[in-house]
């Protein structure tokens, strides 16, 4: 994975609910390349609508896998440990869609550099979650607003 063509605005499409996005609509993540080639990352969203208060969270990320670069251990601001951050899917050509989870598949989240991603793309990676047993049934749809 090219962390260069990864940073940017993604726009959560869909995820596992996590205690961070409870209540929340509008989810980005931003992922800005540091020159220590770590990753700076700030999760935002709205609180239950569009005009709602601002919640947010930082974190900082480094390449756990040299090899791939697609399996990456985040540090959140506040928090001592590393939480594992695993890109699973990827949209390797464009860098358009990518999809996030963890050894424990506790934790899924589908993004896309747009607010909405079309019917094939979602499909197409719903498909391949479920041939590796992901539980679609967690799986929750997070409210964009197009622009």
């Amino acid at each position: 994975m090219d962390l260069n063509r990864y940073q940017g605005l993604w726009y959560e499409i869909a995820s596992y609910p996590a205690s961070f996005s409870i209540g929340c609509v509008g989810t980005t993540a931003t992922y800005t390349l540091q020159p220590d080639n770590r990753l700076g990352i700030l999760n935002e969203c709205k609180v239950r609508r569009f005009q709602g208060f601002e919640r947010e969270a930082r974190a900082v990320g480094r390449v756990a896998d040299s090899e791939t670069n697609a399996k990456l251990a985040l540090t959140f601001e506040g928090n001592s440990f590393e939480e594992p951050y695993w890109i699973i899917d990827l949209d390797a050509e464009n860098y358009q869609y990518a999809v996030v989870s963890n050894p424990q598949r506790s934790g899924l989240f589908i993004l896309s550099r747009q607010p909405t991603l079309s019917s094939v793309a979602y499909e197409g990676i719903l498909e391949r979650l479920l041939a590796q047993d992901y539980d679609l049934s967690r799986l929750r749809i997070t409210s964009q607003q197009r622009r």
